[in-house]
């Protein structure tokens, strides 16, 4: 059986990526209301009761809005550190309560869900604590990485064994700084516990490319302070003077914000 991708929505307004087989799959994230989980996911073939759990990462409202229905009133374990749930337990953002959904993870102990391996990583973001994941199937290694300060050498060393990476490129370094934001929310941006700009993932990723891997989505992009087109034009001219070509060593795709992307069917 062959991996899916789907991302829901990628950006401040909202975060969810589907992850599965043709039989069940997992959510990452849930920071949209669960009537456009349900709708989108249905739209693909895909029915909640094929949703298998919800992995969290971190407790801010762009990530965690339906989380309390998902678990609550769908049955659907909500996965996150202890300290992601109490984030949770005490944002105004969520939409219920968790109880009996509630499932606590360690990072860095994998946990299984049918043939998923799940694995959550720290990531430095100013949250109340923040991770990624590594999603395995089989012999594919699945990597989201988003809401990252800096790549720390955690980020780094769960992103190159990737086959298929969702990496932050959240602002151009010129937009951002020439654009409407107040100083403090710049500073907030870029003070290496914020977000990653398209130069710095871009740098990264050329300077660790290896061929096996195959996808590369570029997540969170900022509504004010970047542009899809920007966004992958950084990354193949960081790739273009390592001499990696998009489209042949590898696939680059921006998400967008508030659209669902295509389901991609995973090699």
């Amino acid at each position: 059986m062959s991996l899916r991708f789907l991302s829901l929505a990628s950006g401040s307004s909202g975060n969810c990526y589907y992850i599965g087989t043709p039989e069940y799959g997992i959510l990452l994230d849930a920071g949209i209301s669960c009537r456009s989980i349900r709708k989108t996911l249905k739209e693909y073939g895909v029915g909640m009761e094929q949703i298998m759990a919800v992995f969290v990462t971190h407790d801010h409202a762009d990530h965690i809005k339906s989380v309390g229905s998902l678990g609550e009133q769908c049955g659907i374990p909500i996965y996150a550190t202890q300290a992601v749930h109490n984030g949770i337990e005490n944002s105004c953002y969520i939409d219920e309560k968790l109880y009996l959904s509630r499932r606590v993870l360690e990072k860095e102990q994998p946990v299984q869900i049918k043939d998923f391996k799940i694995t959550a990583f720290e990531v430095p973001h100013d949250a109340t604590d923040c991770v990624g994941y590594l999603v395995q199937y089989k012999d594919q290694k699945c990597v989201l990485a988003t809401d990252v300060g800096h790549i720390s050498e955690t980020v780094a060393s769960y992103a190159k064994i990737a086959n298929h990476l969702i990496i932050e490129t959240n602002y151009d370094s010129e937009m951002l700084q020439n654009g409407k934001y107040p100083e403090f929310l710049k500073d907030r941006i870029t003070n290496g516990n914020g977000h990653l700009c398209n130069t710095q993932t871009a740098e990264f990723l050329a300077a660790n490319f290896d061929l096996h891997l195959r996808n590369i989505w570029l997540c969170h992009l900022s509504k004010d302070n970047n542009h899809p087109e920007l966004a992958y034009k950084t990354v193949e001219m960081a790739f273009g003077r390592y001499g990696i070509r998009i489209g042949k060593d590898v696939n680059v795709t921006p998400l967008k914000r508030m659209i669902p992307s295509e389901l991609y069917f995973l090699e």
